[in-house]
């Protein structure tokens, strides 16, 4: 199965990726045969902090499950029920 049709699979999934400027937790919003399209999550505050669009070539690892992944998925929706209460 190549890169784009599993990215496809997961829009909307948090995961780590690694990439040609670094690496970051985010949220995948779309896969498209041009460009992959991510809302990076700053790990300090639990927000978005920026959307970013990367080739496909620049594009490195993709990590959509582990310990790690649902750590970040876990203080995310506790952020945002805390923030709901408010």
């Amino acid at each position: 199965m190549r890169l784009l049709e599993r990215l496809k699979q997961l829009e909307g999934q948090y995961m780590f990726i690694k990439w040609v400027g670094g690496c970051e937790y985010a949220k995948l919003i779309s896969a498209a045969v041009d460009f992959y399209e991510f809302n990076i999550i700053d790990i300090d505050t639990m927000d978005y902090k920026e959307t970013i669009m990367i080739r496909p070539n620049l594009l490195m690892e993709v990590t959509y499950g582990g310990a790690d992944v649902q750590r970040v998925l876990a203080e995310m929706c506790c952020h945002i029920s805390s923030n709901s209460e408010n």
